[in-house]
């Protein structure tokens, strides 16, 4: 009877483990960048139809997700802003890319085609300065013969909340313009001159298209889902392009991942004549000694399957999927870095 019993008991144990195993894989949290929201979404979706394991992000901006990364209450941060690696070490903190993607220029102008009107970063950081205030500013109307602008007041919308797509945008202006460099900066939170707040990049879509002669600036995706006119911009090489896949990967075409601390890249304003000007890349926070080793493997495991199977998803929203030699100094930091409690590697 003992012997029965103690069978019992073990049998009764291992069910317990697998339970538990099996509801602490349920799902995996994050926080973040709205930036890469779109893709996440569908990544997510496919991989808990695969797997069964679930990934709750929480879309809150660059700056809440550093946050909440830091405070420990979620299993990965996401930011467009890649951190230093000061503070990467200070707060025991591994980055890494986890897909590139651009931001955009989006108006609401009767009549105006998506791609159809032309900009300058000099011209964009003007309208953000309170410069250019109309339409049809000589500025504008001289890169655009033949196209009837409207003496339409500019209404700027830019993001409120603290935001990596804001720190791509002003740091590719900062690069552009020495005024805007000088007055604004680049940072995820800056002080604008003008205009009108929205939160996220919904917020900013929402707010451009809610008022006539808006102006404001989101991730690629968000236009092509919301149909947001976009605008070309002029890149380093002297040309006008249009934004797509292929246009933020000619933009990463040169950049050097492994060098880099932190693999913090920052592609704007990068050379190539079909480079966009405002490509940039999202990155993905995780804590080098992770106290819950089945939890940080699970993360891991979506990345790794993101990588693996998540590039068509990504090229069907107009993002880049990293590179496969890009994967693997990703995942060989993985190894190094990430740890349990007691120093053993969780991949």
């Amino acid at each position: 009877m003992r012997i029965k019993h103690l069978t019992h008991g073990v049998a009764a144990a291992a069910t317990g483990i697998l339970l538990s195993l099996s509801a602490h894989a349920a799902e995996i949290t994050g926080a973040g960048a709205t930036f890469p929201f779109p893709i996440y979404s569908k990544w997510a979706e496919a991989y808990k139809a695969q797997t069964g394991i679930g990934l709750n992000y929480q879309s809150i901006g660059s700056g809440g997700g550093i946050r909440q990364i830091k405070a420990k209450t979620v299993d990965f941060g996401a930011s467009d802003k890649p951190l230093d690696k000061d503070e990467l070490d200070k707060d025991g903190l591994v980055q890494f890319p986890a897909i590139i993607g651009g931001v955009v220029p989006v108006i609401n102008l009767d009549g105006i085609a998506p791609g159809q009107l032309k900009l300058t970063g000099e011209v964009v950081a003007n309208i953000h300065l309170g410069k250019i205030t109309k339409w049809n500013d000589p500025a504008i109307a001289s890169l655009n013969a033949g196209i009837n602008l409207p003496a339409t007041n500019i209404t700027v919308v830019y993001r409120a909340d603290s935001s990596g797509t804001t720190f791509l945008w002003t740091d590719y202006l900062s690069k552009v313009s020495p005024d805007f460099q000088k007055t604004v900066g680049a940072n995820t939170a800056v002080k604008w001159p003008t205009g009108v707040g929205g939160k996220g990049n919904e917020g900013v879509a929402a707010n451009v298209q809610r008022v006539k002669g808006a102006f404001g600036y989101v991730e690629y995706s968000y236009a092509k889902k919301n149909k947001i006119a976009h605008t070309q911009l002029k890149n380093r090489d002297g040309e006008f392009v249009q934004p797509d896949d292929d246009a933020f990967k000619a933009a990463a075409a040169n950049a050097d991942w492994a060098k880099t601390p932190g693999m913090g890249v920052v592609l704007t304003n990068q050379p190539g004549k079909t480079a966009w000007p405002a490509t940039g890349a999202s990155f993905i926070l995780m804590h080098k000694v992770q106290p819950d080793a089945l939890t940080g493997r699970a993360v891991l495991k979506f990345f790794d399957w993101a990588f693996k199977n998540g590039g068509q998803m990504a090229t069907e929203l107009d993002y880049v999927p990293m590179p496969a030699a890009t994967v693997k100094q990703i995942q060989d930091a993985w190894k190094a870095e990430l740890k349990d409690t007691s120093g053993k590697a969780i991949w």
